[in-house]
């Protein structure tokens, strides 16, 4: 199983692996597997010609492999991935749920039959004739009934900190995103299966779990009020998480600035640093209004400032933020990007994911790039103007908790760190750390920070051990 894009996409692709491994199947290198399946992503061009190249290097390594594609970029264009040597099945978002019954199928006689007359439920959507000379089936629609995967009880296991995905897909419409052809409307995880998942996770002696979704803070929204339990907002939610179980560590991925509203800060401020993480990631994308205003966010720049204020002194100084950013949006001017860099230079940010702007069929940010394109060489420029700048502002923020202490999670240690009594940790507040010593996964340890190394990773030395 390869996964490519966000941590909503890791989740899925988590879910298929435990699918597969409940079926009787086991992990093999790629070169030496029977099935292999690509979870995509489609967010840029270069995620796309990623997941090419991995399907073409692949089939080339093990031609005797079938190849199942899914996620985003087979919702996207599935006869364009049908059309690639050795690739045995498309199943786009819309019918993820069946991706393990489709693996498993083509894996041999263990697995379930996937034919629609058969199993009732799966609908051959198109066929297509591959570049193999075999056929290659899809399955893709734009209903998106059967895109949430019923997903097997998370345990701490591969993943120390597994995502939890609660909701998918995206209402909102903004110029530049293809996430809505290719995940649908949002759709939110009943109250109750949320519950009893977090209950499971902590009975199995899981410590961290993160909530991820494609539009987190949009939970609830869509559902009706008795698989909500009376909590219809992410707010809500996470309050009852902290009052009806006992996870020890709760951790959110990436929320809307404009759904980070007054009760969800308040929580931060309740439950910051304790059970849940010191650890905000607010997408910005641009800090100039008129760019804002073309790509159809939802917030102004001063909004989101205002926003991040209000998280710092909730959290503390403690806070790790975090934000993406588009770079060459069509029409940027000099002055539309210096107001970016000034914004992301004013705000505490401890680490930001920069993305240079790429047009995906079927946006209007398709349109406006024919229209208005900026120039590679300026896009170029700015892109390594903020690269600079985000390596300052990680190093002074991870500068400053040198000689403090902090809760971490230790994770799985790769052996070459391990031969040097070292283990791989991570911060409540979202600070990766090598431990003196060596210790096991999903450990909860306080350590204290004591520095870097040549590389410039964050060391430390452990205090206590829950």
């Amino acid at each position: 199983m390869e996964n490519f894009g966000c941590r909503a996409s890791r989740a899925d692709g988590e879910a298929v692996s435990d699918r597969l491994r409940s079926g009787g199947l086991s992990e093999e290198n790629p070169a030496a597997a029977d099935v292999v399946v690509v979870n995509t992503c489609s967010v840029t061009a270069e995620a796309d010609r990623a997941a090419r190249a991995y399907i073409r290097r692949t089939h080339r390594q093990n031609p005797a492999a079938r190849i199942v594609v899914t996620g985003c970029y087979a919702q996207r264009a599935p006869q364009e991935l049908a059309g690639l040597g050795g690739v045995a099945a498309v199943v786009g978002n819309s019918h993820k749920a069946f991706t393990p019954r489709i693996a498993l199928t083509l894996a041999g006689p263990q697995g379930p039959p996937v034919d629609s007359r058969a199993s009732g439920e799966l609908i051959q959507i198109q066929g297509t004739q591959a570049a193999s000379a075999s056929m290659t089936v899809v399955w893709a629609d734009d209903r998106f009934a059967h895109s949430f995967l019923e997903e097997a009880q998370l345990v701490p296991g591969t993943q120390t900190r597994p995502n939890l995905k609660i909701q998918e897909g995206c209402s909102n419409r903004c110029t530049f995103c293809v996430i809505p052809q290719t995940r649908g409307f949002s759709r939110s995880l009943p109250f109750a299966t949320i519950l009893k998942q977090i209950d499971g996770f902590v009975a199995a002696g899981g410590n961290e779990l993160v909530l991820s979704g494609i539009n987190l803070g949009r939970w609830g929204q869509d559902l009706p009020s008795s698989q909500v339990a009376g909590h219809r907002n992410f707010a809500d939610l996470v309050r009852q998480i902290m009052l009806q179980t006992g996870l020890p560590r709760l951790r959110l991925s990436s929320i809307e600035p404009m759904d980070w509203n007054g009760e969800l800060i308040k929580l931060m401020a309740e439950y910051g640093g304790v059970r849940l993480a010191r650890h905000a990631h607010l997408p910005l994308q641009s800090g100039s209004d008129a760019v804002l205003r073309r790509m159809h966010r939802r917030y102004r720049p001063w909004h989101y400032e205002e926003k991040v204020y209000a998280l710092v002194e909730a959290a503390g100084p403690a806070l790790t933020l975090g934000a993406d950013v588009i770079v060459g949006f069509p029409g940027e001017t000099d002055a539309e990007f210096q107001e970016t860099f000034d914004l992301v230079n004013k705000l505490p940010f401890g680490y930001l994911h920069l993305f240079p702007f790429s047009p995906r069929p079927g946006t209007r940010g398709w349109t406006l790039h024919a229209e208005h394109p900026v120039e590679a060489a300026a896009v170029a420029e700015r892109m390594a103007a903020l690269k600079a700048l985000a390596s300052e502002k990680t190093k002074a923020h991870r500068m400053r908790f040198v000689g403090t202490e902090l809760e971490a999670i230790t994770l799985h240690t790769p052996s070459e760190i391990a031969r040097m009594n070292r283990t791989f940790t991570l911060t409540e507040n979202f600070l990766p750390v090598e431990l003196e010593g060596k210790l096991s996964a999903n450990h909860l340890v306080r350590l204290r920070i004591t520095g870097f190394d040549a590389e410039g990773t964050m060391q430390a030395v452990g205090l206590s051990l829950e």
